[in-house]
């Protein structure tokens, strides 16, 4: 605990800006270089099939399904808790399977990465954030299975919601999920935005 109180700012939360602002300036420099080919060549811009805005739905629902595990942590809801982790890995897998399936609507309307450079840059960006959310899973399920394993008898229980390393690393997940699907929501926009003008 002493240990705790000496950080003015966590290492982990120092950590995770870092990290958000990389990728924060890893999409807005593909969308700037988007832009900038479409304009400079007059290319048309592609399509974004329908589900990638279904896409969206499913990532808004597993943020909520995400804060609802939060609150149920912090009131002591350990059944509401694990439930609700399952859910949003459920979410998360079926947001991964509905972008391949994405993929493979553009392949049937003849949209393939080597059509145009705007359809690569299509594919290159929306494959970029597949892989950042595939890398988020592994931190979901090591906080479903520690849950699992620790959440049986009352004491540990009472330890476990009492850790304030877990809450911790509850709300750098929250966080990291979140950005992850406003920055899907930036995307789907600025791909609509950029066939309407």
């Amino acid at each position: 605990m002493i240990e705790e109180r000496n950080y003015l700012i966590h290492p982990h939360y120092v950590i995770l800006t870092l990290v958000l602002s990389s990728i924060t300036a890893l999409f807005l420099g593909f969308s700037i270089a988007y832009l900038y080919t479409r304009i400079q060549s007059g290319i048309e811009p592609v399509h974004i099939p329908g589900l990638f805005y279904f896409n969206s739905l499913i990532l808004i629902g597993s943020s909520i399904t995400l804060i609802q595990a939060k609150r149920a942590y912090q009131n002591d809801r350990t059944e509401q808790f694990k439930f609700l982790l399952w859910i949003t890995l459920v979410l998360t897998v079926f947001f991964l399977i509905a972008q391949i399936m994405a993929w493979r609507q553009l392949t049937s309307l003849n949209v393939h990465l080597t059509t145009s450079n705007l359809a690569s840059y299509l594919y290159v960006i929306s494959g970029l954030h597949f892989v950042h959310v595939v890398a988020g899973i592994p931190f979901l399920s090591y906080f479903i299975w520690v849950a699992h394993k620790r959440l049986k008898e009352p004491v540990s229980v009472l330890i476990y919601f009492s850790d304030p390393d877990k809450k911790r690393k509850l709300s750098l997940l929250n966080t990291y999920w979140h950005f992850l699907d406003i920055l899907w929501i930036y995307l789907v926009v600025f791909f609509l935005g950029n066939y309407l003008v």
